[in-house]
């Protein structure tokens, strides 16, 4: 399990956005979800399970959400079974966050986070940034460029200092 890879550390590489394919996903409700549509805006992208031990985050991240989100944060919800601890629909998944957590955040479809069969946002940030989720719940923060700001690891809290210090950075 991976912990703090870097933070408040911006990659000399090229931003996500430029990557076309990297930024946008299926969206839970249907349709899309692109992060070009956040451009100038922070965002945090959580890969998620809602059968994990550290599911009870979604309590967090709902809660980072609602603070910061009149000031421009993202948080966007990635579901993934790829540690086998997710749901079998985005249906069940969509049900069981707004109904247990009350998450109201974007939330994508359920989508693949490592290996070959990455989506290719997740391809890019390890290309980029070097990092790939080693569990669930893995937090990777972008400036409003698209620029890898920090990573973290499944225990670092949402609402932790070493996630809203970069946050409220990137906000002021």
């Amino acid at each position: 399990m991976r912990l703090t890879i870097s933070a408040l550390m911006i990659c000399a590489a090229s931003p996500l956005w430029a990557a076309a394919d990297a930024v946008t996903f299926s969206n839970i409700d249907g349709g899309t979800l692109s992060l070009d549509d956040w451009k100038g805006q922070p965002v945090l992208v959580v890969n998620t399970a809602s059968m994990c031990g550290y599911t009870p985050q979604f309590t967090a991240l709902q809660e980072l959400y609602d603070t910061y989100r009149d000031r421009g944060l993202v948080v966007l919800a990635v579901p993934s079974d790829d540690f086998n601890q997710e749901l079998g629909t985005a249906a069940e998944v969509k049900d069981f966050c707004e109904i247990q957590y009350g998450i109201d955040m974007p939330m994508t479809d359920i989508t693949h986070v490592r290996g070959d069969q990455a989506h290719p946002f997740y391809k890019a940030v390890a290309a980029e940034a070097g990092f790939a989720p080693g569990w669930n719940f893995n937090k990777i923060l972008l400036d409003g460029q698209g620029n890898v700001v920090g990573t973290w690891g499944s225990p670092v809290g949402p609402m932790s200092q070493a996630i809203t210090d970069p946050v409220e950075a990137l906000l002021n």
